[in-house]
């Protein structure tokens, strides 16, 4: 952690304890009795001169003495206030340890909110980024201030916001990595297909040169690769992150997974590695309509029947690539989870879960509604094209557990 997080994290915490706090505060002085704003009366009475020293001592002593109840609500809030000062600083520390490395890709980190807390928490994160809009106006070099406020937008899917506050804070930081990295991820999610190509690629590439290890990089380099379908290559980037992962940790075998799905679509042989793992999960080794072991992958999983409608049975060409994914119902256009097939498999199962996904902040788990689709695409493209036979799902909850039932019976004009 450089000192420059560590003076924005300060400032950050600073502003998270001022909006829990006050509330608190207020409610501390809403139980302060009658004798108390008495006494304040009178102390701004003698400071401003209306009444004498000797004046002031005789009504103050003839003020009865504060009630002792009201005393013990004002300990318990400042109990409060102590014990909020001090979990917040070291929930934001252990925050930091949990999303700040690699490893927070890891699913198991990722715990269920409790009913409510997704609105509560949207509604301080907004108050949060409200107040950083309004420094960085004063302060508009503020490097570390764009890029807090970049990744702030990131974590609320606003990805446009998320581009122009990191482009800022690369602008005024080109030499920081890292922060190039962060703003190449960022373009790729601001444009209508989420591509890493053209000028976020040409980034990437950058910052790569300058640090061939860069794990972020390399994960988004394989990323690239993969919606380029230049399969080889893909792998290449991402063993080279698993080279620098614990073996055997979820994120390792999260990457493993990747991987697998990159060979069985390139038509590669299967690493021996991967073949001799112990519940590793089972993408590129199994069937397309086998569902992995619920023990080998945590979170949502989608279990969706595809067919194609019979009346488009001449418009099908067995050899086209068939997408099956899932989207958030509100949010991105991205897929969370999809599975790249062919039309000649079909009809079959599928199943969709956090092995699935393209990013990992973009996963299943994140949002509670989903869209679940299937779509022949004769270009091999993910995104619509004119002629492409789709079908799409109402809104289902992300933990929907019974098969879900599509069938293709869509032409996209």
């Amino acid at each position: 952690m450089t000192p420059s997080f560590l003076l924005l994290a300060a400032l950050m915490i600073a502003a998270a304890l001022a909006i829990v706090l006050v509330p608190l505060l207020r409610r501390r002085g809403a139980t302060t009795g009658p004798d108390v704003r008495a006494l304040r009366a009178l102390d701004q009475a003698r400071a401003a001169g209306v009444l004498s020293d000797e004046e002031y001592a005789a009504k103050r002593a003839a003020l009865p003495a504060v009630a002792t109840g009201s005393a013990r609500p004002a300990r318990s809030t400042f109990a409060t206030l102590l014990l909020v000062a001090l979990l917040l600083p070291v929930s934001a520390i252990v925050l930091y340890r949990v999303v700040g490395t690699p490893e927070a890709l890891d699913p198991a980190a990722l715990t269920a909110a409790a009913p409510g807390d997704e609105h509560a928490m949207g509604m301080g994160m907004d108050q949060a980024v409200a107040g950083l809009v309004a420094k960085l106006e004063k302060s508009p070099d503020d490097a570390t201030g764009w890029a807090l406020l970049g990744r702030a937008y990131q974590s609320m899917q606003r990805f446009a916001e998320a581009r122009d506050a990191l482009k800022r804070a690369h602008d005024l930081l080109p030499e920081d990595n890292n922060l190039l990295v962060e703003y190449a991820q960022a373009l790729a999610l601001s444009g209508p297909e989420q591509r890493i190509e053209g000028t976020s690629r040409t980034l990437l590439d950058r910052a790569l040169a300058a640090d061939p290890a860069n794990q972020r990089a390399l994960w988004l380099l394989g990323i690239s690769e993969y919606q380029a379908q230049r399969y080889p290559q893909a792998i290449d980037a991402w063993n080279r992150v698993l080279a620098q992962l614990p073996a055997g940790s979820n994120v390792a075998q999260s990457i493993q997974d990747r991987i697998a799905d990159a060979r069985r679509l390139g038509g590669l042989p299967e690493a021996p590695a991967a073949a001799a793992a112990p519940g590793a999960p089972g993408i590129g080794t199994t069937a397309p309509d086998a569902a992995p072991s619920a023990a080998t992958v945590d979170g949502p999983r989608l279990t969706i029947q595809v067919a194609l409608d019979p009346k488009l049975a001449d418009r099908l060409a067995p050899d086209a690539t068939l997408f099956v994914f899932a989207r958030a119902a509100e949010g991105p256009p991205m897929p969370l989870a999809i599975q790249r097939l062919t039309a000649g498999q079909l009809p079959l199962t599928v199943t969709l879960d956090e092995s699935n996904g393209m990013l990992p902040n973009m996963k299943l788990s994140m949002f509670p509604k989903v869209v679940v689709g299937a779509r022949i695409s004769r270009s091999g493209q993910a995104t619509p094209q004119s002629g492409d036979l789709q079908t799409l799902s109402a809104p289902l909850d992300v933990l929907h557990k019974a098969p879900i039932v599509l069938t293709i019976d869509q032409v996209v004009p």
